[in-house]
């Protein structure tokens, strides 16, 4: 299975200034006399900062973008304690906040920095260089806290996607089954969660059949992962519970159409059925690509009604068709999400030049096609290789093979 971790690179993310570079301050002060005493006191540091100066709550919002650190005095006309603070805050993520008081209001300083503050100045009590080291130290903090920050989502975001992954990809039933299920899923790029593939396979009757699941939540945003997991533990649930098969896509969709957030959610869907006693697979389509059998050097898509996807119409029928499996032991059956096979042949090629499933079906008939047990990986590689690069939807493969002692 491909790693689905979701690490934020924090490289990726500017925080602060770059080394070397010039510190941009903002100096939000009504008062002209305290204003000048400030820069001078910087100047007199020879620090390597860029001051600007705003008298007013009003006029500093506008200045408030790419700057690294704001001097914000506590005692504006618009704005005064903590309340101008507040709306610093509130409008600012990325610069630090250090706050300047009077001797008599040192106690707004502690409440400040309680507040979100990275530190507190009084005002005639520091010199340069401690007013300098001030804002460089608030700076630093400013940073080690957005990083802290940004590493406490990244671990969150790997644990949502740790506990989707095991929703919707989870450990097939295969007791007893004398066949092997082969299997990968690989997220589309730019996805920071799993999409809405989902899948599973429920060994029945002592392991002479075998129910198979494989389905695709429509579209790409938060609500499809979830939303896969309803539907894939919802199967679960009605093939352990014995309901019969030619209610359990019905049974689906009154799940899909009662959890899903809007109407505009659909979900493809392809159930199996495997008897190995007959040999044979009885299939049902909603609105998926067909599954496709491998006997020997050939591949060809099962002909199976595609039925209509779950959630458009609710209650239509989706009837059945009983597929051969061929030779007893020599055959795989390949069932796959649209991402396998909705692929282009570069970034400027016509959308007919899609690799389809009958394209498919020629990646498959190659000599160097891969053993059972490797496909679902290299048919992923085929499918980006075709792309000419990642592909942008999220990709499943299942491979059911026969085990070799029944070969």
């Amino acid at each position: 299975m491909a790693d689905v971790s979701t690490t934020v690179d924090l490289r990726s993310r500017r925080i602060g200034p770059l080394a070397g570079e010039r510190i941009r301050v903002l100096l939000v002060e009504d008062d002209p006399g305290d204003a000048f005493l400030v820069r001078e006191l910087l100047a007199e540091a020879d620090a390597p900062f860029d001051v600007e100066i705003a008298q007013t709550m009003r006029e500093a919002r506008a200045r408030f973008r790419d700057v690294h650190c704001i001097l914000l005095d506590l005692g504006l006309p618009d704005a005064s304690g903590l309340d101008g603070l507040r709306q610093v805050l509130q409008h600012v993520a990325g610069a630090a906040v250090c706050v300047l008081t009077g001797l008599e209001d040192e106690h707004l300083g502690t409440a400040a920095v309680a507040e979100g503050a990275q530190d507190y100045l009084v005002k005639g009590s520091v010199d340069g260089a401690g007013l300098a080291r001030a804002v460089r130290y608030a700076v630093e903090r400013k940073r080690a806290d957005e990083q802290a920050r940004l590493l406490r989502e990244s671990e969150m975001r790997q644990a949502e996607s740790a506990r989707l992954e095991r929703g919707l990809l989870p450990q097939p039933l295969m007791r007893d089954v004398p066949a092997e299920l082969f299997n990968i899923y690989r997220p589309g790029r730019d996805r920071a969660l799993l999409g809405g593939d989902f899948f599973d396979a429920i060994g029945v009757d002592g392991g002479r059949r075998l129910h198979l699941l494989i389905g695709d939540v429509c579209g790409h945003g938060v609500d499809e992962a979830p939303l896969g997991v309803a539907l894939r533990v919802a199967w679960r649930a009605l093939v352990l519970a014995g309901v019969p098969e030619d209610q359990v896509l019905d049974s689906l969709e009154q799940v899909l159409v009662a959890e899903r957030r809007t109407d505009e959610l659909f979900a493809t869907v392809a159930v199996a059925t495997v008897d190995f006693d007959a040999n044979t697979a009885r299939i049902r389509l909603a609105g998926h690509p067909p599954p496709i059998l491998l006997s020997g050097a050939r591949a060809v898509p099962c002909n199976v009604d595609p039925g209509l996807v779950l959630g458009v119409i609710p209650g239509m029928s989706r009837p059945a068709a009983e597929v051969p499996l061929g030779p007893a032991g020599q055959w795989s059956l390949l069932m796959y999400t649209d991402g396998l096979i909705e692929g282009m042949a570069g970034p400027n090629a016509d959308p007919s030049d899609r690799l389809g499933v009958e394209g498919l079906c020629r990646v498959l008939e190659t000599p160097v096609r891969a053993e059972p047990r490797d496909l679902p990986g290299w048919l992923a590689l085929q499918a980006e290789a075709h792309n000419g690069g990642p592909v942008s939807d999220d990709i499943a493969v299942l491979v059911l093979t026969p085990s070799p002692q029944t070969a």
